[in-house]
């Protein structure tokens, strides 16, 4: 059973590993990441000590800078046994790349986005269907652009008496 976990981590080695047999027999190779987490935003409550991902970009996988310099933001699927995966098609981002509003939102607001819903416009006009819900435009207004001026600067929270918003950081 997955359940998503969000943290903050390093790199540190990688290693090929085998992980099962496919249906033909033939082993299925894996990236084993080893990490220092430095932060879990979402998750299980014992630690992610290794990130695992398909062997290249092209079959999903996620290449990460070993040596434990850079910092990522990773979002994926966690098995609460201390191992995490992850493809192309989770979220990992540097930590550095980050906007100040994103890092801020991350470090102190996102308990606060846990029972909001975000839904994705993809061609204007789009309208919410609920109080629990924030409407994601950059898509339809920046063209097709995923990381735009929502993304980066504004956090979907809920408000105090109970409906989602979104909030502009700095």
């Amino acid at each position: 059973c997955f359940s998503i976990a969000v943290i903050r981590a390093k790199a540190v080695s990688a290693k090929e590993v085998d992980s099962g047999n496919d249906i033909y027999g033939n082993p299925i190779k894996r990236i084993q990441y080893e990490i220092k987490q430095i932060k879990m935003f979402k998750g299980p409550d014992k630690d992610i000590e290794f990130i695992y991902t398909a062997p290249s970009t092209a079959v999903c996988g996620r290449l990460l800078d070993t040596g434990g310099k850079k910092e990522y933001l990773i979002a994926g699927k966690s098995e609460g046994n201390g191992k995490m995966h992850i493809t192309l098609c989770d979220l990992v981002s540097t930590w550095d790349s980050l906007s100040p509003t994103q890092k801020k939102s991350l470090n102190q607001r996102y308990q606060m986005g846990c029972e909001c819903k975000i839904s994705r416009c993809l061609s204007i006009p789009c309208f919410v269907s609920s109080s629990d819900e924030c409407l994601w435009t950059d898509w339809a207004m920046e063209k097709n652009n995923v990381d735009g001026r929502q993304a980066k600067h504004y956090a979907c929270i809920k408000r105090s008496e109970g409906s989602c918003a979104w909030y502009r950081g700095m």
